[in-house]
């Protein structure tokens, strides 16, 4: 992640297993305006659990959304996410320059299930505690070949990705530049993509941690395919609302309800490992991103079997941008879905 002054507009572009995202944000004294956006589907199997499968498929889509959106723009924030990344933070004494370097790769030896020199490291600092004299630090490792592969195939692309964001981190960035923190409720920010679901955690007003669960929206989706016997286009539109007279509501409704059940569990799961490691009882708030947002009966099912308030998240709640310019992909509508990219394109770079 990268915090310099530079551009006054950056772009984020967010690689998921079920689409191609992208926002350009123009950055202004006054705040940020959407200057262009894009979204392109992928063929289905192009991207599964981080492995491309369909690289030729993967680099045509990035290249269509960047033609649309801005065609001679090169630089471009991207974020990664899953088991090939970890996020820890680590409490060490107050230190600076070369001595915290030393301190805080010392204990990524200590904590790193990779060896040190198979990944790539960065840190963030989260705050300082001036009369304990420690302070707080935010560890990201991403494997190496992981990571260069990656890059390797947005470079294949003519792009040069000036920054690398987290999936979670972006979120939360989203969520800091549109919401005020509450330091009296724990939140989580959950953002359900197509085969991971990204959680991160505010406790006490701040960033605590965050979790990734290897399940999403695809096998509700597969499920919604296979009970109604659709192809992939009208699978999309039933899931879209567009297939009201055609197929079964209450059907419809059990089916995702059912499909659902691996995510209650994940994230059931990682809220009480939450709980556990935060030594509080309950999360207050829940804020729902990604693709899940927008499933039909989804978020409902989620607020009621995890007994949790729910918020869809806006990521353009505080972001200016053209209604008639945009009119065609309603943004209003599909925010949830923008919440990784418009937090990558609030980033400043060089």
């Amino acid at each position: 992640m990268l915090f310099s002054r530079g551009s006054k507009s950056t772009i984020g572009l967010d690689i998921g297993a079920n689409s191609i995202k992208l926002v350009k944000l123009n950055h202004s004294r006054g705040g940020y305006e959407v200057g262009a956006m894009a979204i392109r589907e992928l063929p289905p199997e192009a991207i599964v659990s981080d492995e491309i499968r369909d690289r030729e498929a993967v680099i045509f889509n990035i290249q269509s959304v960047m033609d649309e959106c801005d065609p001679r723009a090169k630089d471009v924030v991207v974020s990664l996410s899953g088991h090939a990344l970890i996020t820890d933070k680590l409490i060490i004494d107050k230190k600076s320059g070369s001595e915290a370097e030393q301190a805080i790769l010392f204990e990524a030896e200590q904590r790193s299930p990779f060896d040190v020199e198979d990944v790539a490291l960065d840190h963030h600092v989260i705050r300082i505690n001036e009369e304990t004299n420690k302070m707080e630090v935010l560890l990201v490792a991403a494997r190496k070949e992981f990571l260069e592969s990656f890059l390797g195939l947005v470079s294949d692309c003519g792009l040069n990705p000036v920054a690398v964001d987290t999936d979670a981190f972006a979120i939360h960035n989203a969520y800091v530049n549109n919401y005020e923190i509450d330091p009296n409720r724990t939140t989580a920010l959950v953002n359900i993509g197509h085969d991971v679901t990204n959680v991160l955690y505010l406790f006490d007003g701040h960033y605590h941690s965050t979790r990734d669960i290897s399940v999403g929206t695809r096998s509700i989706f597969n499920a919604v395919q296979q009970e109604f016997r659709l192809n992939h286009e009208l699978t999309n539109r039933a899931i879209q609302g567009q297939m009201e007279g055609s197929i079964d509501q209450d059907m419809l409704k059990a089916t995702i309800v059912s499909a659902g059940e691996d995510i209650i569990n994940g994230l059931e799961l990682a809220f009480n490992y939450f709980k556990s490691q935060a030594k509080t009882e309950a999360i207050d708030w829940m804020v729902l991103s990604g693709g899940g947002a927008l499933f039909p009966y989804l978020p409902e099912f989620l607020q009621s079997k995890l007994q949790i308030p729910l918020e869809i998240c806006n990521p353009l709640r505080n972001v200016e941008y053209d209604p008639e310019r945009f009119e065609g992909m309603e943004p209003e509508k599909i925010a949830p879905l923008l919440a990784v990219p418009v937090g990558m394109a609030m980033r400043k770079v060089r």
